[in-house]
């Protein structure tokens, strides 16, 4: 018999799909870790305190690949390539070290004057006054634009890949999902075919060199770096900047701080991912063998589900979890993970996050939800993203850039 879904072990009234953060305190209650079963996956192991989270994060016995999980058949032949997520050191080191220069401190912050102006050129499309989707018409296009300009993928292909990423990342069928990881996997192929003769500036081009090299991608590793670094590169931040307007104009008092102070914006933007993060649970991991967390014995191929977002709301580290505060310290939230998987892109995350939610706030000075009721925004439907389907929002006036 399955183990409870976590919408099972809710509070009575709770919908963990629009609101999860209500369960993961009541289970905090009563322990640490539950055993629970995750739709389409099966029965996993949940943990939800920060430290004890932090640590499975760089647990070597929990490890990234599915063939140290019990339930294990296949990995479906890896379609769209091999990624970071799907291995575990020494694999990982050499893969990520081959990527990580072209994330350095240095050149996301050279890409800063490129996100501005995607930003302003977004709201200069905008009606002057109106209502709209704050997510078709800027949350997506911004990230999605600055991770297809850095990989080299040419403007007009750029619609293409948000439907393929929805669909891999929130199946609507097993069909619809293969056909859009085929898709992809061929839209990929032949972008690589295409750099291999000339490789350009971009990051892909510099991958496609390097592979030539003896410690370079495989070709399998290259498809699988591509569809990371544009899955992961803004399907997350999409969410970002989504969750933090609507964060913002739900804290009136916390918006007009921020207005009266524009210095405040680092830290709005910490505690948007520490308070409503965009990233739910990392990726699955799997005990190589046996693991004991919070006085719970975890068997040798079981999987374990981290719950970053629990974990950001962990009392024992953020006094008054549940309240929204843009001047709380937040710094060791875990909305980027921790240890050797933490998130590659998270300077470049924070550096759009910082600059979308700072425009767009400047730009539309009397900015406002166009709903009545905040409850009634449609969530994604997926176990490890977090965000809103559709943001409407009406203004009045909009400024210059």
């Amino acid at each position: 018999m399955p183990a409870p879904t976590l919408q099972e072990l809710a509070p009575a009234g709770v919908d963990v799909t629009a609101d999860p953060y209500p369960a993961f305190a009541a289970l905090r209650e009563k322990g640490l870790v539950h055993r629970v079963h995750v739709p389409g996956t099966g029965d996993v192991w949940l943990v939800l305190g920060r430290d004890e989270v932090r640590a499975g994060l760089t647990d070597p016995r929990l490890r990234n690949d599915i063939r140290h999980s019990a339930t294990w058949e296949s990995d479906g032949g890896n379609a769209i390539g091999l990624n970071m997520l799907q291995v575990d050191a020494p694999r990982h080191t050499r893969l990520r070290a081959l990527v990580a220069r072209e994330f350095t401190a240095g050149r996301i912050d050279a890409l800063r004057p490129r996100v501005q102006r995607i930003a302003d050129s977004l709201l200069d499309a905008l009606p002057a006054a109106g209502a709209a989707d704050l997510v078709a018409g800027y949350a997506l296009p911004l990230p999605l634009t600055v991770i297809c300009e850095l990989l080299g993928v040419p403007a007009g292909d750029q619609h293409h890949f948000h439907a393929w990423s929805a669909e891999l990342v929130a199946p609507t069928s097993p069909a619809a999902a293969a056909a859009a990881g085929g898709e992809m996997a061929a839209y990929f192929a032949s972008l690589i075919a295409a750099k291999a003769g000339d490789p350009g500036a971009d990051l892909m081009g510099a991958l496609v060199a390097n592979s030539a090299e003896r410690d370079g991608l495989s070709p399998e590793e290259l498809l699988g770096m591509a569809f990371l670094l544009l899955v992961a590169g803004h399907e997350t931040t999409v969410n970002l900047i989504s969750g933090g307007v609507l964060s913002l104009l739900r804290h009136p008092d916390q918006l007009a701080a921020l207005r009266a102070d524009p210095g405040l914006i680092d830290g709005a933007v910490e505690e948007v991912l520490r308070h409503d993060g965009p990233v739910t649970v990392a990726a699955f991991r799997h005990a190589a063998e046996p693991v004991e967390i919070d006085g719970v014995r975890i068997p040798a191929g079981d999987s374990v589900m981290l719950s970053l977002a629990s974990a950001s709301r962990d009392p024992r580290h953020f006094p008054d979890p549940d309240r929204f505060d843009i001047r709380r310290p937040a710094r060791g939230h875990l909305a980027f993970g921790h240890g050797i998987h933490h998130c590659l892109g998270a300077p470049l995350a924070r550096v759009e996050g910082r600059t979308a939610l700072a425009t767009v706030l400047r730009r539309l000075p009397d900015l406002a939800l166009d709903v009545a009721d905040p409850d009634s925004l449609v969530r994604r439907p997926h176990a490890m993203l977090r965000g809103v389907v559709a943001l409407p929002v009406r203004w009045s006036r909009r400024l210059g850039a």
